[in-house]
């Protein structure tokens, strides 16, 4: 049995990880500082005997005994991270370099959770692993792109220098249960907006592509990423199959059964056109593609934000 420790464990993928690490077997360690998770995600988990949870703010070294960390440790979500950018660029780096030290340490292999930000708005589409990326370096958005940009760029150096033993992943848009309500992404605001029967926000015209994975397959990617042998990545783990803003927003409005109309509002500054991964690499690699439909998802994403707002059918 293995000793995880997951940074960010109480945020929405943080959680789901726990969860699933429990399900198999595992001594689960959770560490979150409670910036962007919530207690309320794993609430349920707290009886369990394997599972642990420290308080604790990774730009600050942790000295801890586990075999394998997820490092998801960072807010996800322009709201959150731009709240602080400071500090986001700090979780990235310093946080980064804490756990790389730890992972060296204790001789664990640690596995980064980067982002599909890491390409900005891609001149290439679909967006595959060699691809370098189309970032502002001094944008309002940098704080999470490049703070990404040089996690992944850390943890290779500490890879080459030090032989420690890497995972990246690039993470493209994930949904699911344990969203915030609050977290200012596109499928929790039209899913709130809806149950609340609020117009939608759509941000230009809509015609601006998406890829929507389902967090069950997320953690599924994460997990056969850890368990891979000779392989570090980087990989794109995400759903393939593109969606229109405008095209989720009337597919939300259906399924909520909601009165809400479509708003539209300037598109923000830097806000990719297209967004989409290449994901033959995982496919080949880690046997991996996702398996949930959107509309799947979405039903059961649905049903989540309706006993979070209190709303009964």
């Amino acid at each position: 049995m293995h000793r995880i420790m997951i940074t960010g464990g109480a945020g929405f993928l943080g959680s789901h990880l726990c969860e699933s690490s429990l399900e198999r077997g595992e001594d689960v360690l959770c560490i979150d500082n409670f910036f962007s998770g919530s207690k309320d995600n794993m609430l349920h988990l707290i009886s369990h005997p394997y599972f642990e949870f420290i308080r604790h703010d990774i730009i600050r070294p942790l000295f801890v005994e586990v075999d394998r960390i997820f490092h998801l440790a960072c807010p996800a979500s322009p709201i959150y991270y731009q709240y602080n950018a400071i500090k986001t660029v700090k979780t990235n780096v310093s946080g980064t370099i804490n756990m790389l030290g730890l992972a060296k340490r204790i001789k664990a292999r640690i596995l980064l959770a980067s982002s599909s930000e890491i390409y900005g708005d891609a001149k290439i589409h679909p967006q595959k692993e060699d691809y370098w990326g189309n970032v502002n370096p001094i944008g309002l958005r940098s704080c999470y792109d490049e703070g990404k940009r040089v996690a992944e760029t850390l943890m290779m150096d500490y890879y080459r220098q030090n032989k420690v033993d890497i995972k990246i992943v690039r993470i493209f848009n994930t949904y699911g249960p344990r969203m915030a309500t609050d977290d200012g992404r596109v499928i929790s605001n039209f899913i709130v907006q809806a149950l609340k029967g609020e117009p939608l926000t759509v941000y230009g015209d809509g015609s601006q592509t998406r890829s929507f994975c389902y967090v069950s397959d997320m953690i599924k990617g994460l997990q056969a990423t850890m368990e891979s042998e000779d392989f570090i990545g980087p990989v794109n783990l995400g759903n393939p199959r593109e969606c229109a803003i405008i095209d989720l927003a009337e597919k939300i409005i259906g399924l909520t059964r909601s009165s809400s109309r479509i708003i539209h509002k300037p598109l923000p500054p830097e806000d990719p056109l297209r967004r989409c991964p290449d994901i033959s690499l995982a496919e080949r690699k880690l046997e991996w593609e996702p398996k949930i439909e959107l509309e799947e998802g979405l039903i059961k994403t649905i049903e989540y934000f309706r006993k979070k707002l209190g709303f009964t059918e």
